[in-house]
C-alpha cells in the first residue's frame, strides 16, 4: 500500500515537469471541455502518445479521471498565462501558480483519514532532487514569467545636520560634568575675568578668545554668563562636536554673516595684547597697541583670504594655519617665536620700514617714496604698476597713494617670492593685458629698464635673449614661451623670475650664488624667505637704535649679543 501511495505522489509531481506546449491544445474554452466528453478521450489519448509519458501509464489506469482534471487545469492555467505575457497583460505570477497548485490539491482526494494521516518528513535546505524539484522557480519549468522579488529597503543613518551633529550621551555627560565644576553657582553665573577657564578647559579654545565668546553668550551685555546659558548655546547649540575651526569661525563671525571681516578679529587682538605675557611690554603705548593688531589682522587676510575680497569664508580658514598660530600664540610665553602672523619683531621690521619711507609722516607713502625702498632696488615701471593698482585696489582712498595696508601687502609680496600670494601679486604686475600669460613681449618691456640700470653702473650687461632661455629652462612652461600662473607655482625658483625683470639688487645676489646664505637656506629649511629677512632686518634696526642711544650717552657698553649671526 505504501508503495502504491508513493508512486501516485511520485507521478503527480512529474506532471508539473511536463512541458504543456507539447499537448497542442487548440483554442477551446473550459466549458466546451465538460460539454464534449469525447474530446477530454482525445485529448488524453493524444497526452498519452508525448514522450516522457510511458512511466506513468500504470498510475492514470488506476486513477484516470483525477490526474486527467488535474493535468487539463494546470496546462490551460500555464496556457492562459502564456497567452497573457504575448499580449502585454501584467501578470502576477505567484499568485497564479498558487492558484493552481491550490486547484490541484483540492482536485485530489485524501488518502487517509485526517486523524491517521503519517507525519511529513522534514524539508533541509540540502534535500533530494525530488525536493528541489518542487522549490524550483517558474523559469525551472520552462516558462518566460518571472518572478520579480521586491529590492530590500537599506535604511541609512543621517549623516546632515543643519544645526551641526548633536553630541553623543557621552560626551554630553562628561562636558556637563565639567561645566558644573567651573560653575559653583549656577544663579549667579561667571563674570568676563572669571571665563578663561571655562573657554580653556571646556571649549578648548585659545584663552585670548574668551571675551569674544563671553560677549557671543551674553547677547544683552549683562556681565554674566550663567550655567544654563552656556549650556544652551555650547551643547545644546551643537558648538560641542564641531571641528575647532568652525568653532572659532562661529564665535567670531556676526549674526546673519558667512564670513569674517578685519572688524571680526579686533576683539581677538585686543585680549591678546591685554593677557599675552609677551606683549606686556605694551600695554602702555595704545598706539603701538593698535598697530600692531592692524598688522596682525592684515597679515592674516594676506595669507588666508585667497579671494581678496576682505571677507574670510570658513573653507579658507579652515584651509590656512590662522588656528594652528592661535594656539602657538596661547602656549608660547614668547611672543616672537610664533613666527605666523603674531610676532612683534616682524611687525616692527614692517613698521619701521614704512616710517622710513613715509619722510612727512602723514601715513601715506607715493611713488617717490617708494623708489627709495631697498635701496632703490624697484625699477620705475614697476611702481608705476603698483600704483595703477593692478595688483590690487588701494585701500588709502587718496589718490596716487599708497596706506599702510598695502604697503604691508606690497612688503610681504617683495620679501618673499615664494609664497603663493607673492607669486599672484607679481604676475598681476607683469601681466599688462590681463589675459593670464607672460608673454616674451611683456617680460622684455619690464626688463628693458634692468638692462639700462647695468649699463650705468657698470656691469656686464645679459641680453634679453639670453633671460628669456634662462626663465624658461627654470620655469618649464607647458607652452612654449607663455607662462601661466599655474607654471610659476609649480617650480620653486619662479620667484627669481620676477627678481631679474625688476629688483637689480635680488637679481645680482641671485647670480653671484652667497655661499653664506644657501648653506643658511639647508640649515634651516622650515624658515621661509621672510622669516630670514625680517629676523636680518630686525637685528640691524635693534642695532641702529642702540648706536644712537649710546650717541646720546644712554648706553655705556656695547652689546654684542646683538650683533647679527649672519
Amino acid at each position: 500500500m505504501a508503495l502504491s501511495i508513493k508512486m501516485d505522489i511520485d507521478a503527480v509531481e512529474d506532471v508539473t515537469c511536463l512541458d504543456p506546449e507539447l499537448l497542442q491544445l487548440p483554442d477551446v474554452s473550459p466549458f466546451a471541455l465538460k460539454a464534449s466528453p469525447q474530446l477530454v478521450e482525445d485529448l488524453f489519448s493524444q497526452w498519452l502518445s508525448l514522450p516522457g509519458t510511458g512511466h506513468l501509464v500504470l498510475f492514470f489506469e488506476n486513477c484516470p479521471v483525477f490526474c486527467l482534471k488535474r493535468v487539463m487545469d494546470f496546462t490551460l492555467g500555464v496556457r492562459s498565462l502564456i497567452d497573457d505575457a504575448k499580449s502585454g497583460t501584467i501578470v502576477n505570477a505567484s499568485t497564479n501558480f498558487s492558484t493552481l497548485n491550490a486547484v490541484g490539491s483540492h482536485s485530489l482526494p485524501s488518502m487517509f483519514p485526517s486523524s491517521n494521516a503519517p507525519p511529513l518528513s522534514p524539508r533541509s535546505s540540502s534535500g533530494s532532487p525530488r525536493t528541489s524539484r518542487q522549490k524550483s522557480s517558474p523559469s525551472a519549468l520552462g516558462s518566460p514569467l518571472k518572478l520579480v522579488s521586491e529590492p530590500m529597503q537599506e535604511i541609512i543613518p543621517q549623516f546632515y545636520f543643519q544645526n551641526g551633529c548633536p553630541p553623543t550621551k557621552e560626551l554630553k555627560e562628561q562636558c556637563l560634568s565639567q561645566i558644573n565644576h567651573l560653575f559653583n553657582n549656577p544663579l549667579n553665573g561667571l563674570q568676563i575675568d572669571e571665563f578663561k577657564a571655562v573657554t580653556k578647559e571646556v571649549c578648548k579654545l585659545p584663552s585670548f578668545l574668551s571675551s569674544a565668546l563671553f560677549r557671543k553668550i551674553d547677547v544683552d551685555w549683562t556681565g554674566i554668563v550663567t550655567r544654563d546659558a552656556f549650556v544652551k548655546y555650547w551643547v545644546d547649540g551643537n558648538m560641542l562636536t564641531m571641528d575647532i575651526a568652525t568653532q572659532i569661525f562661529e564665535i567670531l563671525k556676526r549674526p546673519g554673516c558667512k564670513y569674517l571681516t578685519q572688524v571680526d578679529f579686533k576683539p581677538v587682538l585686543r585680549e591678546l595684547l591685554a593677557t599675552h605675557p609677551g606683549l606686556e611690554f605694551l600695554r602702555n603705548t595704545p598706539e603701538f597697541q593698535d598697530r600692531y593688531a592692524e598688522t596682525v589682522i592684515y597679515r592674516i587676510f594676506y595669507h588666508i583670504n585667497r579671494s581678496g575680497n576682505g571677507r574670510l569664508t570658513l573653507r579658507e580658514l579652515k584651509r590656512g594655519s590662522l588656528v594652528a598660530a592661535m594656539q602657538h600664540a596661547d602656549e608660547e610665553e614668547d611672543i616672537n617665536k610664533v613666527l605666523r602672523y603674531f610676532s612683534y619683531e616682524h611687525f616692527y621690521v614692517i613698521y619701521c620700514k614704512f616710517w622710513e619711507l613715509d619722510t612727512d609722516h602723514d601715513f601715506f607713502i607715493d611713488r617717490e617714496n617708494l623708489i627709495r625702498y631697498g635701496n632703490h632696488a624697484l625699477t620705475y615701471r614697476i611702481v608705476d604698476r603698483i600704483f595703477s593698482q593692478a595688483p590690487r585696489k588701494f585701500t588709502s582712498e587718496v589718490e596716487g597713494k599708497m596706506g599702510y595696508e598695502d604697503f604691508v601687502y606690497f612688503m610681504l609680496s617683495e620679501e618673499d617670492k615664494s609664497s603663493q600670494p607673492s607669486l599672484e601679486y607679481w604676475f598681476k604686475c607683469i601681466d599688462l593685458d590681463g589675459n593670464g600669460v607672460l608673454t616674451p613681449n611683456e617680460m622684455q618691456f619690464f626688463y628693458e629698464e634692468q638692462l639700462h640700470r647695468m649699463e650705468c653702473m657698470a656691469q656686464e650687461p645679459v641680453l634679453f635673449e639670453d633671460i628669456l632661455c634662462q626663465i624658461i629652462d627654470m620655469i618649464a612652461p607647458e607652452r612654449e614661451y607663455c607662462i601661466t600662473l599655474q607654471d610659476l607655482k609649480r617650480c620653486k625658483l619662479s620667484g627669481n623670475v620676477f627678481n631679474i625683470l625688476f629688483n637689480l639688487n635680488k637679481f645680482v645676489a641671485f647670480e653671484s650664488r652667497d655661499p653664506f646664505l644657501i648653506r643658511q637656506e639647508r640649515e634651516e629649511p622650515t624658515l621661509t624667505e621672510w622669516d630670514r629677512f625680517a629676523h636680518r632686518e630686525y637685528i640691524r634696526l635693534s642695532m641702529e637704535e642702540d648706536v644712537e642711544d649710546a650717541s646720546n650717552g644712554s648706553a655705556e657698553v656695547w652689546d654684542e649679543s646683538l650683533e647679527a649671526p649672519f
